[in-house]
């Protein structure tokens, strides 16, 4: 039974088919790997403590607590099927105003804590108070994954407030006191979005979904 280049190219000789072959399925690997990345899932590494304890970044980077930067996966698609979630880690764009405020831009790693029409504010021990579009009452987000000591060293944002506007998302690093975030620079437009945080894959002791 002739192979399916045989078929098509009969007349071809067998060492072209061979060659002719192998060319086509690597072209077509590289088509499924860039699809992957451009529609479903793409890879990211921490490059700072923003996230700490949550995602490792490397030292001697200052406020790191790994050897080893975590490589993250992003669901893309996860945002085209469902709507962002609060507590949300996700990769996103940053505003512009992020480069001055930050000395960095781009694409940012930070957990999603406001939602479109959300008020948020800060109280004197670091805990996060939101009161929803709609709500005449604040509550106080239940985060488990910040540490306390954390929370108690941001006292700049203390009694701090802001309104998150429509079509908008407000993002906040798990270590709140070194993270440079939507406290500075405002909040994200939807379009920004790339992608929900889902599964750490390397380095091999931290790999896990998150």
């Amino acid at each position: 039974m002739r192979d399916p280049l045989g078929r098509l190219f009969p007349n071809l000789p067998h060492s072209v088919r061979v060659v002719l072959d192998w060319v086509l399925t690597i072209a077509g690997a590289v088509v499924i790997v860039l699809a992957l990345k451009a529609w479903v899932i793409n890879p990211y590494r921490i490059p700072s403590s923003s996230m700490e304890p949550t995602l490792h970044c490397a030292r001697p980077a200052p406020g790191c607590e790994a050897g080893f930067s975590d490589r993250v996966l992003a669901c893309r698609v996860c945002l085209d099927v469902s709507s962002p979630k609060r507590n949300q880690i996700i990769v996103f764009e940053t505003p512009p105003l992020a480069l001055v405020k930050c000395g960095a831009g781009g694409t940012f790693v930070k957990r999603l804590v406001g939602l479109p029409g959300d008020t948020l504010k800060e109280d004197k021990k670091g805990n996060i108070w939101v009161k929803p579009k709609g709500s005449t009452t604040f509550t106080k987000l239940d985060e488990p994954f910040i540490q306390t000591d954390r929370r108690l060293a941001d006292t700049i944002h203390f009694g701090k407030s802001w309104q998150v506007p429509e079509g908008e998302y407000f993002f906040m690093g798990d270590n709140r006191a070194e993270s440079c975030d939507s406290r500075e620079w405002g909040s994200v437009p939807r379009k920004n979005l790339i992608g929900t945080v889902v599964f750490v894959y390397w380095p091999p002791n931290r790999i896990g979904f998150r």
